[in-house]
């Protein structure tokens, strides 16, 4: 019988240890908010997930963009994407929406003219909230960062008098329409008469970019005007470029404040595909998609977009 209560007694002491090392164990799993345990949660908070954006999702979505031997930015003037997608008026330009990646949501930063063309350039306004002239900044841009690595460049603007020439109009000619003659680490050079744009396309700078005159952009001349334009001076590119790795941009400044600054931006060229595109873009996430293509740091504000996707076919 006492053989019997001694066991019985044992049975019971190790049943309540057991039970106690189950509790203790169970209770350092169990995590409340107020735990600083509870900081290794695998849900995203928004910092967290801002910081996946920039530091973990850019860099694979930047290689997915193609890397092109040339690439040409257009830029229009003043016209909203209703007023030209579909405009009869404009047949080359809705050829070239039609056979290539059409951005639907393409948005122009802020009014007037000149804060576009500085954001598309450099990823910044510089605070420029006016067309005033003329201004200088010696901060790193698209041109600067490209040739750092052994991108050449070249920006061509139809009327400008002459190479190099820094005054703030002759004619039609608007030096706020072009950007790179108001950074002071691009040499004077690198700033072209369209006249001197090369007929062998192969012998294109990888970069440039290309201003119309006020007569030819919409600015002041007609939609049909500037279509002609574009038709003359970069349709044999438009069509080099699809069969040759290289890119042609064309894209508007801003809106003519009559749609929330939604404006026609178009990509045609190899590795593209035809189509439209809801994705929402402005001129910053366009200079970003550039800088993929070359393999360059974003710059400024550029920093927080992600490069287009989903419109190459490699």
């Amino acid at each position: 019988m006492r053989s019997h209560l001694f066991r019985v007694a044992l049975g019971l002491t190790v049943g309540a240890l057991v039970a106690g090392c189950s509790a203790s164990s169970s209770g350092s799993a169990t995590r409340t908010p107020s735990s600083p345990a509870s900081s290794v949660s695998t849900t995203p908070t928004a910092s967290s997930a801002r910081a996946t954006t920039t530091e973990n999702a850019a860099p694979s979505t930047a290689s997915a963009i193609p890397r092109f031997d040339h690439v040409v930015v257009v830029v229009e003037e003043n016209h909203s994407s209703g007023e030209v997608i579909g405009n009869s008026s404009a047949p080359f330009t809705n050829s070239l929406a039609r056979t290539g990646a059409l951005l639907t949501q393409s948005y122009g930063l802020t009014h007037p003219s000149y804060p576009n063309y500085l954001a598309l350039f450099s990823g910044s306004t510089h605070g420029m909230t006016e067309d005033s002239c003329p201004h200088y900044f010696s901060s790193n841009n698209l041109a600067a960062q490209a040739r750092a690595r052994g991108v050449s460049f070249v920006g061509y603007a139809q009327s400008l008098p002459s190479s190099g020439y820094r005054g703030c109009s002759a004619g039609p000619y608007a030096r706020r329409h072009a950007p790179w003659v108001d950074f002071t680490n691009i040499p004077r050079s690198l700033s072209r008469p369209m006249t001197a744009f090369p007929s062998d396309l192969a012998t294109l700078p990888r970069l440039a970019f290309v201003v119309p005159d006020l007569n030819y952009d919409m600015h002041d001349g007609t939609i049909a005007q500037a279509d002609s334009w574009l038709r003359s001076n970069l349709g044999r590119y438009a069509s080099w470029a699809r069969t040759h790795r290289s890119l042609l941009i064309v894209t508007w400044d801003e809106d003519d404040r009559s749609a929330g600054n939604h404006v026609p931006t178009i990509l045609v060229g190899a590795s593209v595909r035809a189509g439209k595109y809801a994705t929402r873009v402005d001129h910053y996430r366009v200079l970003r998609t550039i800088e993929a293509s070359f393999g360059l740091a974003p710059l400024g504000v550029a920093a927080q977009r992600t490069p287009i996707t989903g419109i190459w076919t490699s």
